[in-house]
């Protein structure tokens, strides 16, 4: 796929989804395809869904529009799926998915499976909103459109620190800048700044993490206990797995919390060793080469010995 444009042709209604709780790649995607079609192809209808977004993201056009996936079986022409490499990974918009007309996939997962009747799957980009870019044309990029795309370029770079993080990725950043976009504050206000309560979360998980294999692995965990002792939300836990692997030495990291009694989403760090994705692929999940992740439900220090002997055999 090529461009965008030739996909719409004859379209009317449009369900735009992406993964269960989104991060600011699939938000900002979501929402820059929506600002485009709204823009654009006032002909047609495009309609959002997504579980609910964190409020950092809530400056974004078209973030008050946003509906719940409710698993009614509506019917639409074409549904685009953004920066999700499974169709179990959909939620409630699997229904939205499986009654369109046609579907559409654009991804960068390099677990993802083709499962739409057009997919646009490219690994080696740095997010999905890089590849979105691309899709449309230039000309047709509005400024809401451009601080949708940067949102998810810079959180799934890391602030372009990741090794994901190309020439072209730094390049469509620098023309989204020159839109006017007020680049600074997306990057301090929605990758940086952390309330009371989330630093307070992040400095228990970091005092309490354990280094395995020699200090190459680092884990951090949270228990159901302590997001209710510290008022937080599984969406307020971003950053603290980055902050795990930026620890001196450590080849991988690993960052669990408890999603009910004895299950967890763990969500993987690598450092370039270790190819977390093939990793959390064994273990049900799924990801980038780089940046993981899965839900299991196992006994915490049986789950944690297994991660370490997958690792090990990396290292």
């Amino acid at each position: 796929m090529e461009a965008l444009a030739p996909q719409l042709e004859g379209v009317k209604t449009v369900a735009i989804v992406g993964h269960v709780r989104p991060d600011g790649d699939c938000i900002g995607a979501c929402l820059a395809v929506w600002n485009y079609i709204t823009s654009w192809y006032p002909q047609i209808v495009p309609e959002v869904h997504l579980e609910p977004i964190p409020n950092i993201f809530r400056f974004l056009k078209g973030a008050d529009q946003i509906l719940p996936p409710d698993g009614a079986a509506r019917q639409y022409d074409l549904c685009i799926v953004l920066d999700c490499g499974d169709a179990g990974r959909l939620g409630g918009g699997i229904q939205y998915f499986q009654n369109a007309g046609r579907t559409i996939c654009i991804d960068h997962h390099i677990s993802n499976d083709s499962f739409a009747d057009e997919n646009y799957v490219v690994p080696k980009a740095g997010s999905t909103c890089e590849l979105v870019f691309g899709l449309l044309e230039e000309e047709k990029l509005t400024r809401e459109i451009a601080e949708c795309i940067y949102v998810g370029i810079v959180h799934d770079t890391g602030v372009f620190q990741y090794n994901s993080t190309t020439s072209r990725t730094m390049n469509i950043a620098g023309k989204l800048m020159d839109m006017g976009i007020p680049f600074t504050r997306i990057v301090d206000e929605t990758f940086f700044t952390k309330t009371y309560n989330q630093n307070r979360i992040m400095g228990k998980v970091l005092m309490d993490s354990r280094l395995y294999l020699d200090g190459a692995l680092i884990v951090g965990v949270a228990s159901q206990a302590d997001l209710e002792r510290f008022e937080v939300l599984p969406k307020h836990l971003d950053g603290i797995v980055n902050q795990l692997r930026v620890t001196k030495g450590v080849e991988a990291a690993l960052f669990l919390y408890e999603t009910k009694p004895g299950c967890y989403k763990a969500s993987l760090r690598s450092n370039g060793k270790v190819n977390v994705a093939s990793l959390a692929a064994r273990l049900g999940g799924g990801g980038h080469v780089m940046a993981a992740g899965a839900e299991l439900c196992e006994d915490l220090e049986v789950l944690i010995e297994k991660i370490c002997q997958e690792v090990e055999q990396q290292l």
